[in-house]
């Protein structure tokens, strides 16, 4: 449980709220705007405490900031007057690699996401999509095993979202870091997730836990044109539409 205090009275963000998640699988968390998701996000990311009840770590109390988890945030956060390389070296410089290792991780991620040649382009230049794979290289290069995502792609165009949806399932893959996503996009959580966190309006509690049947590798783009992606959207969006719906009264 998590509550927060405003104007002089206790506001529960989310309250009873329980759930596993697996190694290596990628989850989203999706409900109605202020339901808590990302307030979730920020516990499990150390950022901060719940008020009462623990979120563990592969078995330990999270305290603090875990040194194995990386964040990815809505806005890109990227610094405006670092290049595109250095940027994405920011991370490594905090732990002390440096040098031809450095170089190396940071040339690897650079290709990884597409941005050769920009290599010392300023992100004044660059399209927001390109901004957002900085900030996501900037948190990869680090290899963590567990990476936080906090509605990342939410202000791009759908075009855009779905080259970065293909492009980040390639790094999943490749990588196979333990991902929890937050979205207010179902179509978005059922294109990227192994399972959905289906979330109450607030005071936020775990509404379902689904698991989504369509195989992997997944194409972006044909994927929501089959049948099993349909049948997904609608047995997930017939329990998450009446929280919409709720949220509204």
């Amino acid at each position: 449980m998590k509550t927060f205090r405003e104007e002089g009275r206790e506001v529960p963000a989310v309250r009873d709220v329980s759930f596993e998640i697996r190694d290596k699988e990628f989850v989203a968390i999706v409900g109605p705007s202020g339901c808590g998701k990302s307030t979730i996000l920020n516990m499990i990311g150390g950022l901060v405490a719940p008020t009462s009840g623990r979120i563990e770590i592969d078995g330990r109390a999270v305290t603090g900031v875990p040194p194995n988890v990386g964040y990815v945030f809505q806005k890109d956060t990227v610094f405006p007057w670092r290049t595109v390389a250095r940027n994405i070296a920011l991370g490594l410089e905090y732990r002390g690699v440096t040098g031809t290792e450095q170089e190396r991780r940071v040339r690897e991620g650079i290709r990884l996401v597409g941005l050769e040649g920009f290599e010392e382009a300023y992100p004044a230049t660059l399209s927001g999509g390109m901004r957002q794979r900085v900030a996501l290289m900037r948190t990869l290069v680090v290899d963590p095993e567990i990476l936080l995502m906090d509605e990342p792609f939410g202000a791009l165009d759908t075009h855009t979202k779905l080259n970065l949806h293909a492009e980040l399932l390639a790094l999943w893959e490749a990588k196979h870091q333990t991902v929890v996503f937050v979205t207010h996009d179902l179509s978005e959580a059922i294109t990227l997730a192994d399972r959905i966190v289906v979330m109450t309006r607030r005071p936020g509690r775990v509404k379902m836990l689904y698991d989504v049947a369509l195989p992997r590798p997944r194409d972006v783009i044909k994927l929501r044109e089959s049948e099993e992606y349909a049948r997904e959207y609608g047995q997930i969006w017939h329990v998450l539409g009446e929280e919409f719906a709720g949220a509204r009264l």
